[in-house]
């Protein structure tokens, strides 16, 4: 049974909460045998705060009004995503980009709620992710995304690109 999840633009008082959500979902990153991403610095309260700031954050509630998940979604150009090794972008369309998702554990298909959310934004999604994170390379996998290559992050490290086009069916 899928909980409905409500998503909507994170506010400055959402922070502390928004953050604990990034202490969870480290947790459960080192409890998967992922330790190289999201240290104890990443993502940053600044970096949550930029992204409040300027609009790219996000929040999903739980049918309780608990802010269970958030992550960043931004239109438009990624400098991340300008260069791909080893492949190549489905297409060069204009996509939306979903970085920093994460959730406190109490439901599934987070990145799913996510996912409807950006395709009802724009048609063209891309994702990235760190070769260790397994439960969310299984998850992409069975939401449709398409490995496409490996970008580079701003500090030089590696991750796998994905994308997903929404097709005439809306999905």
């Amino acid at each position: 049974m899928e909980i409905p999840i409500r998503i909507r633009k994170s506010t400055l008082e959402d922070l502390p909460y928004i953050l604990r959500i990034f202490d969870s979902a480290r947790e459960y990153m080192r409890f998967h045998r992922n330790y190289s991403q999201w240290n104890d610095s990443y993502p940053s309260e600044k970096d949550i705060f930029k992204d409040i700031l300027e609009d790219h954050s996000y929040v999903g509630i739980d049918s309780e009004g608990e802010i269970i998940m958030t992550f960043a979604f931004i239109k438009g150009e990624d400098p991340t995503y300008k260069n791909i090794f080893d492949g190549d972008w489905l297409n060069k369309n204009p996509y939306g980009t979903i970085h920093r998702i994460a959730s406190n554990g109490k439901i599934p298909g987070v990145l799913k709620a996510a996912c409807e959310y950006c395709f009802s934004e724009t048609g063209n999604l891309r994702i990235d992710t760190h070769k260790d994170n397994y439960p969310m390379l299984h998850a992409l996998n069975n939401l449709g995304f398409i490995k496409c290559g490996i970008i580079l992050c701003r500090d030089g490290s590696p991750r796998i690109a994905f994308q997903k086009i929404k097709n005439e069916n809306g999905k």
